[in-house]
């Protein structure tokens, strides 16, 4: 190995250091990555890795999650194999990967995941641009405080992944003993980090070092939005119909004194707001509030959504069923949902009850079919096919 690429790799491996935490310290010189090589097969070769760190973002983007665990390419690494890696389940059979898809923008086509002890109580969330949300609470009931904190959660639930402590399992303590007792963590953990001890701590970062790397900039809407100057102006690349739906998608609206529309756009932007189209931080409940814990439950605490980036794939189907329930695959049930608020309750977002009165937005089914096109102009490719967030274990 020449002089220069060593001192190039104890520099990157510095700066990993540096970004992932603070207080670690980290190696002298390359470390071994015999293991790496023959697990992966030449897939992830820390000599050579994939760009994680300095991806183009938008400049019309202006929402970043990301405090002191700043992205880097070992970091995101090592992410990327814990979220693929079936080990980090009890009964090596689930990962994080097995609820969230690449192939369906990171979600699950099943209203409810598969765990190792029956099914979660809610749909998985698509993972597009979260680093971008300015939401940095998650979960859809925003239990977890930041994206690090919710990395691990599903890896402690009981019913997920099971390391649990509860019943008899193993927790996460033991979880980190029986990684440190797979050769391609010492050495992933020792590239990152210095040396191979693993943490939840450093888990967390790097498994949130991946899923922020996770992003959807390479949409028709994006081609467009680089040609004007806001939001609002008509896309030259779009159709009239998919102009159309943007207007209806980001005008407010106007409502008389029982909450029906009368004028003006749906308001969707009001939550779900563009460029990002992630949700306002301040949003309640959407007043869907059925529950996959039976029909007679209900689940008023979900005030969170994704990003509505990529509801749909490159091929105009969905990526997944919509809602915390998955409750239907077509999207124009989720605008039924929000012509006609169905009813209230005490954590609603009060935009839906203009003057105390549930909305009442009157779409036409033109007006549905136009939000429809708009919709699907969100939708990338990238996030589909790139093999920096595949799994490496294939």
């Amino acid at each position: 190995m020449s002089y220069k690429l060593i001192i190039a790799l104890y520099i990157t491996t510095a700066t990993i250091i540096s970004s992932c935490s603070p207080e670690e310290e980290g190696p002298t010189i390359p470390i071994s990555q015999d293991a790496i090589l023959v697990t992966f097969k030449g897939g992830i070769d820390l000599e050579n890795l994939p760009n994680y760190a300095n991806q183009d973002v938008p400049g019309y983007i202006d929402n970043d999650n990301t405090t002191t665990n700043h992205i880097t390419d070992g970091g995101a690494v090592l992410g990327r194999v814990l979220f693929y890696d079936k080990n980090l389940s009890i009964d090596n059979t689930i990962s994080c990967s097995s609820c969230h898809q690449q192939g369906f923008a990171f979600s699950d086509p099943d209203p409810a995941s598969t765990g190792v002890n029956g099914t979660t109580g809610r749909h998985s969330m698509r993972l597009v641009n979260a680093r971008f949300a300015d939401e940095d609470r998650f979960f859809w009931d925003e239990r977890a405080n930041s994206l690090e904190e919710q990395t691990t959660m599903p890896i402690q639930d009981h019913i997920e992944m099971g390391f649990s402590g509860e019943a008899g399992d193993e927790d996460i303590l033991d979880l980190c003993d029986k990684l440190e007792a797979i050769d391609y963590y010492n050495e992933l953990f020792t590239f990152v980090y210095g040396d191979n001890e693993v943490t939840e701590a450093r888990m967390q970062l790097a498994l949130a070092q991946f899923i922020r790397s996770i992003q959807s900039f390479d949409s028709k809407y994006d081609i467009g939005r680089a040609q004007v100057r806001n939001n609002n102006d008509n896309f030259p690349n779009f159709t009239d119909q998919e102009n159309a739906g943007k207007a209806l998608f980001t005008q407010g609206t106007d409502f008389n004194n029982n909450g029906v529309r009368v004028g003006g756009g749906l308001g969707c932007n009001r939550c779900h707001r563009a460029p990002a189209f992630d949700i306002d931080p301040n949003s309640g409940n959407n007043g869907f509030i059925a529950s996959l814990e039976g029909e007679n439950e209900t689940d008023t605490n979900v005030t969170r959504s994704p990003s509505l980036r990529d509801l749909f794939n490159p091929s105009g189907t969905v990526n997944g069923p919509f809602m915390h329930t998955g409750f239907s695959e077509n999207f124009e049930d989720v605008l039924d949902h929000y012509d006609i608020i169905p009813r209230s309750n005490n954590n609603i977002d009060r935009r839906l009850t203009p003057d105390g009165n549930p909305q009442n937005l009157a779409m036409t089914q033109e007006e549905k079919e136009a939000v429809i096109a708009f919709i699907k102009t969100l939708t990338g490719s990238g996030i589909y096919t790139n093999e920096k967030w595949s799994d490496p274990f294939n």
